[in-house]
């Protein structure tokens, strides 16, 4: 099978260039068009001549993700089934605001941690995302920004399917383009990263001085109660991840965001809420909390709006300053903990 030409670097390029004697110019001018015009065919790059982009279409392959559906919300999200080259799916959302459109983008087909609360959690991980791959939805979510918002993306998100620290280097690539001059030139704070909990891939963007926003999937402050919802804290429990996030903070000088999702008469109580403030006292952040959105066959439901109130209006008393996030698309399962391939006629998709 042929290279995949978006999987290789800039270096590559010109090296795979070298072997069939093109000029060393025309590998900038490739990259360009990869990256920065965010061509999706040989055919786009039109300062190369026809019998050049011939004999690049015999050297490499050029896999681009095509939308296969989409939905709009009676909010204004858009959510977006994306067909891979190997004919699996993937979901991404375009989150609509005053002032801003979000693009909630997949790192994974499907997902290994299982998380008892989440959708994609009920899909087996089928394959990391490649870095062209995740590139395409964000240059696919735009699209929808600009005919929806009129204008573009101004932040995304990386927290669609899949655990994004457990495909670490096209993540971390992806982010690359997506920020670099020679990509889409994107502010690196306009960009979060939230992980279920990998320690040592915290570590690990702390010690390469990522400067993007990092957001933990907390939704349990104590080890036994995240033990029950998230497998991943038996392995990466609340100890290990707070020397891992106070790390980050050390190099880094962000703090992260606690993304914390209530749910009825679990999570939910003053004792939790007390719980949580331990947590923080230890880790410098910010608290998000967040509606659930009810997935089928899960026990786990939306906590009630006056016990959500009492949670909060704690949290603030005791001087912490919280944001409530609302539930935005689910009427497409398209909020959070909802993506699991399924199109409007609520059919889950084969992955």
């Amino acid at each position: 099978m042929a290279l995949d030409i978006r999987q290789l670097e800039y270096n590559e390029i010109s090296e795979e260039l070298a072997k069939i004697n093109a000029p060393k110019f025309r590998a900038k001018q490739i990259y360009e068009w990869l990256w920065q015009k965010s061509a999706r065919s040989f055919d786009e790059m039109s300062n190369l001549p026809k019998e050049f982009r011939e004999q690049l279409k015999a050297q490499f392959d050029f896999c681009t993700v095509i939308e296969s559906i989409s939905q709009t919300s009676k909010d204004g999200t858009v959510k977006i089934g994306m067909q891979l080259k190997d004919n699996r799916l993937i979901e991404g959302v375009m989150i609509p605001d005053q002032n801003r459109a979000t693009a909630c983008v997949s790192s994974q087909v499907g997902c290994s941690l299982s998380c008892t609360f989440c959708a994609t959690g009920f899909l087996k991980r089928e394959r990391n995302l490649e870095v062209g791959e995740i590139y395409d939805q964000v240059i696919l979510l735009n699209k929808y920004a600009k005919l929806n918002n009129g204008k573009g993306l101004t932040n995304i998100v990386y927290m669609g399917m899949g655990e994004p620290l457990l495909n670490y280097d096209n993540v971390m690539r992806s982010i690359k383009m997506i920020t670099s001059p020679e990509g889409l030139h994107m502010a690196q704070k306009r960009i979060t990263v939230s992980t279920s909990g990998i320690s040592r891939g915290i570590i690990r963007l702390a010690d390469e001085n990522m400067n993007f926003n990092l957001a933990l999937s907390l939704h349990a402050a104590t080890d036994q109660k995240r033990d029950e919802i998230m497998d991943i804290n038996r392995s990466n429990n609340l100890d290990s991840l707070v020397e891992a996030l106070n790390y980050f903070y050390s190099k880094t000088g962000n703090k992260v965001t606690f993304e914390y999702i209530l749910f009825d008469n679990f999570n939910d109580s003053i004792k939790d809420a007390e719980d949580l403030i331990v947590l923080y006292q230890r880790v410098p952040a910010f608290i998000n909390i967040i509606e659930y959105n009810n997935v089928e066959g899960v026990t786990l439901k939306k906590a009630k709006a006056d016990k959500r109130d009492a949670f909060v209006n704690h949290l603030r008393k005791r001087g912490i300053t919280v944001a409530v996030r609302r539930s935005r698309g689910k009427d497409i399962d398209a909020a959070c903990g909802q993506l699991a391939n399924k199109n409007d006629a609520g059919i889950t998709a084969k992955v």
